[in-house]
């Protein structure tokens, strides 16, 4: 057990909330010891400000600790099976736990018997936890740290490494070490992925939800392509043909110098967390941009061979990537808003291959890439690019970036200049005839037709007239 000073250990400790300190303190008062717990702890070392606290309580029983808490705050029971109660005060949540021992009763990620003990140790508490940079315990009121695990010198070394054998016992596991891998740029400790490979025949019994959110924080995440290599050596990325696919599918050296499709794809990953992070970008944007730079060469190994030239080539990839995103974004339960601004992102990404940014190209690239749009495609194109080291990093598609700009259509597509109340006023019926002239109309203003109201009205005399 390592039970030391504050001050020799960490560094740069942020100050912690009143609320929690006098907590602590009414604990200490009523004869038990409060201790931090999990993220909050491991993020203190890294010299980062805690954004969620666990406090698990020792030496008081669940009902005295509930009254003391009820006299300080606001209490909610969430998890009277564990022991869980939510605390409030002055806009700071805490949740605080008794220590307590789990035992593997069921298949999947919640068949767990818990038995909470106040009197447990310690030690014996931390070996339910899953991982050692997550098992240390820090007390805000005396600053020492318990580190059992040697959680602190394998966050010193970038490794991800198991508690205990019990780490086998919950699948959600695997995908965990891949989000924090990519958080923390951690390597995955052998032992930990082989016992995360013991775990592949539950992944079937993971509730969507909980899929999702650990994809959401690797999305989120400074270093992606760590996460990925985790899910790699774990053999979890078996559970997505889709990517494992990309794995040993080659690309022609001459555009791609960096390697087959997933190291590509790695590079890619993380040339757009940059972009994310040197724009300032929020979370969603975020999420939708990191997805989809994982996404966007998914067709290349349907549609890769070598030509009679002997040169590798992927052509349709890019639409023959979009189903195979879909079912992908699916399996990780994402949200279908977010599928729908993806996939026109991976069926586009090489559109500023094929010409040159027109004002006409704009508008039909604007009208294709809803409800995505040009700021957004013009982004993975970056990433895209950027991705090919030791080839040097470029924006190929800056230039449709900025007509799109100067035409207002960076953000959206054109709107209609022909509508239906335009054509009701002319004393035409709403119906199905009604909506392919507008379609028709709509096709005409993308390529240059229609440009004002007036020009509007004369396309649609000269249409009818045609007629």
């Amino acid at each position: 057990m390592t039970d030391q000073p504050e001050s020799k250990i960490i560094l740069n400790v942020p100050s912690l909330p009143e609320p929690l300190l006098t907590l602590c303190s009414k604990v200490a008062d009523a004869g038990g010891r409060g201790w931090l717990v999990g993220g909050s702890v491991r993020d203190m070392l890294l010299g980062l400000s805690p954004k969620d606290f666990d406090l698990e309580v020792y030496g008081l029983p669940a009902e005295r600790l509930e009254l003391l808490l009820n006299k300080l705050g606001r209490t909610e029971t969430v998890g009277r099976q564990f022991g869980i109660l939510k605390f409030w005060s002055n806009n700071i949540e805490v949740d605080v736990a008794l220590p307590r021992t789990e035992r593997k009763t069921a298949g999947g990620h919640c068949g767990f018997a818990v038995q909470t003990d106040p009197l447990l140790s310690p030690e014996k508490a931390s070996m339910r936890r899953d991982f050692t940079i997550n098992a240390m315990m820090f007390d805000p009121l005396t600053s020492q740290i318990l580190d059992f695990h040697d959680g602190k010198s394998d966050l010193d070394k970038g490794i991800l490494r198991h508690v205990s054998p019990a780490f086998a016992e919950d699948p959600l596991r695997p995908l965990r070490a891949m989000q924090f891998a990519a958080r923390f740029r951690l390597t995955l400790d052998k032992e930990t992925a082989e016992l995360c490979k013991a775990l592949l025949a539950e992944a079937k019994n993971l509730p969507p939800s909980r899929i999702w959110d650990e994809w959401k924080k690797w999305a989120l995440s400074p270093y992606p392509s760590y996460g990925l290599v985790a899910l790699a050596e774990s053999g979890w990325l078996t559970c997505y043909p889709e990517l494992e696919a990309m794995i040993g599918c080659d690309q022609e050296p001459h555009w791609h110098p960096e390697g087959d499709v997933w190291k590509h794809t790695l590079q890619v990953v993380d040339q757009a967390a940059t972009l994310c992070h040197r724009r300032g970008l929020n979370n969603k944007t975020r999420k939708l941009l990191l997805l989809a730079a994982l996404c966007h060469d998914v067709g290349k190994p349907e549609t890769s061979f070598v030509n009679d030239r002997g040169r590798i080539s992927s052509p349709g990839h890019a639409d023959a990537g979009v189903p195979i995103s879909k079912a992908f974004l699916q399996k990780i339960s994402a949200p279908a808003k977010l599928i729908e601004l993806i996939l026109p992102l991976v069926k586009e990404h090489i559109t500023h291959l094929h010409g040159k940014p027109t004002e006409r190209a704009i508008r039909r690239l604007a009208a294709r890439l809803e409800p995505a749009n040009i700021e957004l495609w013009e982004m993975l194109v970056e990433a895209d690019a950027s991705g090919r080291f030791p080839a040097p990093t470029s924006r190929p598609a800056h230039g449709w970036l900025q007509l799109a700009k100067e035409m207002r259509h960076e953000h959206s597509k054109p709107e209609p200049l022909l509508t239906g109340k335009t054509l009701i006023g002319f004393g035409l019926d709403p119906g199905p005839e009604m909506g392919d002239i507008l379609k028709e109309a709509y096709q005409a203003q993308l390529d240059g037709e229609i440009v004002d109201h007036a020009s509007a009205l004369g396309w649609y005399r000269d249409f009818i007239s045609s007629k």
